[in-house]
């Protein structure tokens, strides 16, 4: 195996994309993997400091990385930040079957999920009705 160059790392084509139908929906979306920046971002987001301790906050995180993921042919975003609501209004079985492609372009398993939350105070509703 060859030692990749920072210009052969930077331009590696990196993010998987893959078609996924959901039933609910009535037909097909393109997943992709997240960015590092991405994936930072959604973990920033279910995690809130309270005081001087960080609490779990789940509201919305199946739409958080649903709003991330899902994609056009080329890999753009369908969903801002701001659809994150409305799509936490779209049926838990398709936002599900999302989730579960997205985790896994990802490299975000369970394992993953437990180190974020081990220690941590869990709020699974949070204060916020938007998340």
């Amino acid at each position: 195996m060859p030692v990749l160059s920072r210009n052969e790392i930077l331009k590696a084509p990196d993010i998987q994309r893959e078609r996924v139908y959901v039933p609910e929906w009535g037909g097909d979306v393109f997943v992709k993997g997240m960015t590092g920046a991405e994936r930072d971002k959604f973990e920033g987001s279910i995690l809130s400091l309270r005081g001087k301790s960080q609490q779990v906050n789940l509201v919305n995180l199946r739409a958080k990385l649903a709003a991330l993921t899902i994609c056009d042919e080329e890999g753009n975003r369908l969903f801002t930040d701001e659809d994150i609501q409305a799509l936490s209004q779209k049926s838990a079985a398709g936002l599900q079957r999302v989730f579960a492609v997205a985790q896994r372009l990802s490299g975000l398993g369970e394992d993953d999920v437990k180190e974020l939350t081990e220690g941590l105070q869990e709020s699974p509703f949070g204060d916020s009705p938007t998340g």
